[in-house]
């Protein structure tokens, strides 16, 4: 099974409908030379990162050292390591199964974003709106403490998750500590719907401009999603559409949002792959919704791969003027492929390319109009309203403190005002 992909970092997702599979057990040596041999076939870099990937044959680096499945991982993930490729990697059968349900944007769980303080303590850093985690009163920073009465102090953020996700409809203990208080939090799991344009990331600014925080490109139904919120808060003149801090996702949907806002024709992307094949997605002909108003797309250097390739063709057809930061940089194309045994693998396997021809892996996208942060503004809460994790809905946010979208309002509202003046025929 190969999907081709655009991701960031660890979120490289499947850009078609995910099939069920039977497993089949591989011995370690046999997963091991499974692998080195997929990645022979499909890298982008045939020279390997001047090596000879023959180097790497399991006879020749491993002759019968390879006892069990966790050898063949450290084995398969040295190997990989050598390309000096970040997207490239191995995934266990628990982190190709993870990887498989944010990529149906469903999760069974509470509805909380984990990770680490400063004190390597595992936090809240969001509970998403409307989930069970959210209903039952999680804050950001609330601590950790114990899962069920275990306790989370020795346990990585991967063995936290998995002892919070469960079955739907099974309960979870959570021992809460904020600030002195403690607090046990009993929490019944759902299947997780993650929206890519979330309840309150969306509003009419003023009768004539609109505003839309597109999160991520994960849901296959993430295009739908953008479509009904623009009709929600339509007729627009003017459109911010946000993209900060939004990872990227399925390609599919780069292209097809790409296909509300431009001409029939135009180029979205092209792909180069490791014979130097070019291939060009354009606008089709025939379109679900059409947006023809002005646009200004946000950005910032958290605005990554299909992020990256919608605000690109946007920018070089001419259709939107991005304000912001310049993005991630990440133009590369990964291959999703399953393993016999129910692991995965992602190889890049091609570049891409702006309508115009531009290679911007490593480099990013400049916004026309530049608005740079520094630690302060961000310690003063002048970046993105939505990084004020007590404000969940732009119309609550005080939206004079995000500079850069003031500025995006500002430059809409000037666009909009040249397009009255101008001479109608």
């Amino acid at each position: 099974m190969k999907r081709l992909i655009f991701s960031f970092l660890s979120l490289l997702l499947l850009s078609s409908a995910l099939q069920a599979k039977t497993t089949t057990d591989l011995t370690p040596e046999q997963l091991y030379e499974l692998v080195r041999l997929v990645v022979a076939q499909n890298y982008l870099d045939t020279d390997f990162n001047d090596q000879d990937l023959d180097i790497w044959s399991v006879n020749r680096r491993y002759p019968g050292q390879l006892k069990d499945y966790e050898d063949a991982k450290k084995g398969i993930q040295t190997m990989l390591a050598s390309l000096d490729d970040r997207y490239t990697r191995f995934l266990d059968k628990d982190e190709y199964k993870d990887e498989i349900q944010a990529i149906n944007a469903k999760l069974p769980g509470i509805g909380i974003q984990i990770g680490l303080n400063k004190e390597g303590k595992v936090v809240v850093i969001a509970p998403i709106l409307g989930t069970p985690a959210f209903r039952a009163g999680l804050l950001p920073k609330d601590e950790i403490l114990q899962i069920d009465g275990f306790s989370t102090q020795s346990l990585s953020i991967e063995k936290v998750a998995d002892k919070i996700r469960g079955i739907p409809g099974t309960m979870v203990k959570l021992l809460i500590k904020r600030g002195k208080e403690e607090k046990v939090y009993e929490i019944i799991r759902e299947e997780i719907h993650l929206e890519s344009v979330p309840e309150g990331h969306y509003t009419k600014l003023t009768p004539k401009i609109c505003y839309l925080h597109l999160t991520s490109f994960i849901s296959h139904e993430a295009t739908e999603e953008l479509i009904e919120k623009l009709k929600e808060v339509s007729p627009c003149e003017g459109l911010i559409l946000d993209l900060r801090n939004n990872p990227g996702g399925l390609l599919d949907n780069a292209i097809s949002m790409s296909n509300i806002f431009l001409a029939p024709g135009s180029d979205i992307v092209s792909t180069v792959d490791r014979n130097g094949y070019v291939l060009t997605k354009s606008i089709e002909a025939e379109r679900k919704f059409v947006y023809e108003g002005e646009l200004v797309v946000l950005v910032n250097e958290g605005s990554a791969s299909a992020s990256e390739i919608l605000a690109g063709a946007l920018k070089d057809n001419g259709k939107a003027v991005l304000v912001g930061q310049k993005t991630f940089g990440k133009a590369l194309v990964q291959l999703v492929r399953d393993l016999p045994d129910g692991s995965g693998i992602n190889i890049t396997t091609a570049k891409y390319l702006t309508p115009n021809g531009t290679d911007i892996n490593k480099i990013g996208i400049e916004p026309q109009h530049k608005v740079k942060l520094t630690r302060e503004d961000l310690k003063a809460k002048r970046g993105p309203w939505f990084m004020n994790f007590e404000v969940l809905q732009i119309e609550k946010a005080d939206q004079s403190k995000d500079l850069q979208l003031v500025k995006a309002r500002a430059v809409l509202e000037e666009m909009l005002a040249k397009q009255e003046s101008s001479p109608k025929i």
